[in-house]
């Protein structure tokens, strides 16, 4: 389907399949966690392997990006959408008749290699499309779509998993993923203008990654949006153990927390929005980062002194989370579409670059939460406040100081090849 560059239709169907494509983030993780404790009961397992389930997802997820943006820079988008979305809904299949931990961590591990090839060509999509500040603005409004997806996930999964169990809850992905297929192979058009044929070649691919790493911009917004990702993930890997186990919640009420969550995210982007008309990337981003490290500090408190006080409870654990939460919504679109700003022509690669980066910091924290989960709350806060001060020292001294590049036009490119 072709679709014009002015179109708001067209514009509308594109962010529409960017929150699909994004949105398999929160769907593959933040579904799942309810089903977390009831699925290392079933099987038997021990903490460490449970994790693992997390964390070799994330880690097959950041590194098979290496690969799929180069692909990516060189095929076009659309092979690797598709390609990756088919990979993805086999592989939940899997995951769903799972007849051991073993055989789910390796289909989780598959999976996050499918979900690698969505996540970075969605991503490279903004650059292909848009310049550096209306990305920005486009990636908020993708990832509010993101926010309201990962709203139903917690509520589904634990609905899910109470009522049918949580192999019912993991065949959800499934159609998901048919969903999104479905909605690509008709309603997406190639965004890559023009190939790079020799992207694959050991060569260029070298010569690419070191002028990537090397540009102050790519540094600086890399490290935002990881910074803030591991912030939130360290959140994710220890909640359901927190609400559920220590603190006794249902699933159905640990489900209701996470969507205040997403709610708090969704609130964030649409003030990234709000935030852009009016001051800069960097403005922008400066005082993002001291709400988050507000964030992180009363975490820490409630995390120390709250136990045992009158106004303990889920709720004033999740009220700097829903903090951190509101930052977030501004820390991510400004990360992921600020890094690859200045890569026009391997915007795949850069992409990748940024996600691989991602998933790496929180692969290593899964390995430390994993092994640090004595009391999950402690380990929570310890986490959040790691990230949030590292958020507050990367928006003051980094992306403060670098100017987003800027294209004579606004308006994006044409989606048709």
């Amino acid at each position: 389907m072709s679709h014009t560059p002015t179109s708001s239709r067209s514009q509308a169907m594109t962010v529409l399949l960017l929150a699909l494509l994004l949105g398999l983030q929160p769907v593959t993780t933040d579904l799942y966690l309810p089903a977390l404790p009831a699925l290392t009961q079933s099987f038997g397992a021990s903490m460490v392997q449970a994790q693992l389930t997390l964390t070799a997802l994330l880690l097959a997820f950041g590194t098979s990006q290496l690969v799929w943006g180069p692909l990516s820079d060189k095929w076009g988008r659309r092979p690797v959408l598709l390609g990756g979305i088919a990979v993805y809904a086999a592989s939940a299949i899997a995951c769903a008749l799972a007849p051991d931990i073993e055989t789910l961590i390796a289909g989780r591990t598959l999976q996050g290699v499918a979900m690698g090839a969505c996540v970075m060509a969605a991503r490279a999509v903004i650059r292909d499309l848009y310049e550096p500040v209306q990305g920005a603005k486009v990636m908020s409004q993708a990832l509010s779509g993101l926010g309201l997806i990962a709203c139903t996930c917690v509520p589904v999964g634990g609905y899910l998993t109470d009522l049918l169990g949580w192999r019912w809850a993991l065949s959800s992905l499934v159609m998901f993923a048919a969903l999104t297929g479905v909605l690509i192979y008709f309603y997406f058009d190639e965004s890559l203008k023009q190939r790079n044929p020799h992207a694959l070649q050991a060569k260029t691919l070298w010569a690419s990654v070191k002028h990537i790493v090397r540009n102050p911009t790519f540094q600086a917004y890399s490290a935002l949006s990881t910074a803030s990702f591991a912030g939130l993930f360290t959140f994710l890997a220890t909640s359901s153990f927190v609400f559920t186990q220590s603190m006794g919640l249902s699933k159905t009420v640990y489900g209701l927390l996470m969507v205040s969550m997403s709610l708090s995210y969704i609130v964030g982007t649409f003030f990234c929005r709000w935030l852009l008309l009016r001051i800069s990337v960097q403005t922008c981003v400066f005082v993002a980062s001291f709400v988050s490290l507000f964030a992180g500090l009363l975490l820490m408190l409630v995390a120390y002194v709250g136990p045992g006080q009158s106004w303990f409870g889920a709720w004033a654990i999740m009220v700097p989370i829903n903090i951190f939460l509101l930052a977030h919504g501004v820390h991510q679109p400004c990360g992921q579409s600020g890094c690859i700003a200045p890569f026009p022509e391997m915007a795949g690669t850069a992409s990748a670059l940024n996600g691989f980066s991602m998933m790496l910091v929180a692969f290593a924290m899964g390995t430390w939460i994993g092994t640090h989960m004595t009391d999950p709350l402690q380990a929570m806060a310890q986490g959040l406040m790691l990230w949030s001060a590292c958020l507050a020292l990367i928006g003051s001294l980094a992306v403060r100081r670098i100017p987003l590049p800027r294209m004579t036009s606004s308006a994006p490119k044409s989606t048709t090849p």
